[in-house]
């Protein structure tokens, strides 16, 4: 039952004429918004659950957003969508939003069935400045985002168990941001932060109701999946332009 794939890859990303430049402004903002985001329990069991994630060419210039949704706890695969654009803002460390929001933005904007929580392969609360692009993404959809990512940014926590659903709190100056989580038994754990408008333990629940064969969630499996080939298929296609340039009349 999953939708056709619809990606525009000849239009440009969502970027708003006040997006932050510079590193400067992206810090301003993001303690300007930091204040807004809220960890508060889900008015009601999702129904649908989403993933995105976003990936840049070799040469940093073009980025590719995805954004898929499920079922859940069903996990069957409902739609997936897909968006590229000019990448929006230089890699920096503790700014992945302001170089991934507005692509996820607008591939988000080509779904049709909303999902009730999302999450987002990236950083939530545990962030030096407590945004992290779970958080801001979610503050900009207005919906309920959970960080799970695959590296600590911040903060200190003991390693969990070696079981599945293990899991031991990520402090950062003395308050709880997050939890290393451990979704497979022996694997190495994710690190689980609440974006917004969800809290810890629900976010703690939903992942691990998504993991099912494989250690990462299926949401944002599929998710990284579909962000990878929307890249590979624009470099497929730069290279057959290529091609027929050469091989045209000379």
């Amino acid at each position: 039952m999953a939708a056709a794939t619809g990606v525009d890859m000849t239009s440009p990303s969502n970027c708003w004429s006040s997006w932050p430049r510079t590193y400067q402004e992206a810090v301003a903002l993001q303690e300007q918004l930091r204040h807004q985001v809220q960890l508060i329990p889900l008015p009601c069991p999702p129904r649908f659950v989403g993933g995105a994630d976003a990936i840049c060419d070799r040469g940093d210039t073009r980025i590719f957003g995805a954004m898929v949704v499920y079922t859940y706890p069903e996990l069957e695969l409902v739609e997936e969508t897909g968006a590229a654009g000019v990448c929006p803002f230089p890699y920096r460390t503790g700014l992945l939003s302001f170089r991934e929001v507005p692509i996820l933005a607008e591939a988000f904007a080509r779904l049709k069935q909303r999902p009730d929580v999302l999450l987002v392969d990236g950083q939530g609360l545990a962030h030096p400045r407590g945004l992290g692009l779970a958080a801001h993404l979610g503050l900009v959809l207005d919906l309920p985002t959970i960080g799970v990512a695959k590296s600590r940014l911040v903060g200190q926590g003991e390693e969990p168990g070696l079981e599945a659903g293990a899991a031991s709190p990520l402090i950062l100056a003395g308050k709880v941001v997050g939890m290393i989580l451990r979704t497979q038994k022996g694997r190495k754990p994710f690190y689980l932060s609440p974006g917004h408008k969800i809290t810890l333990a629900e976010a703690r629940e939903i992942v691990l109701g998504c993991v099912r064969r494989y250690r990462s969630p299926e949401p944002l499996r599929q998710a990284d999946s579909l962000s990878r080939r929307l890249r590979s298929e624009t470099v497929n296609l730069d290279v057959r332009r290529g091609d027929a340039r050469h091989d045209g009349p000379k």
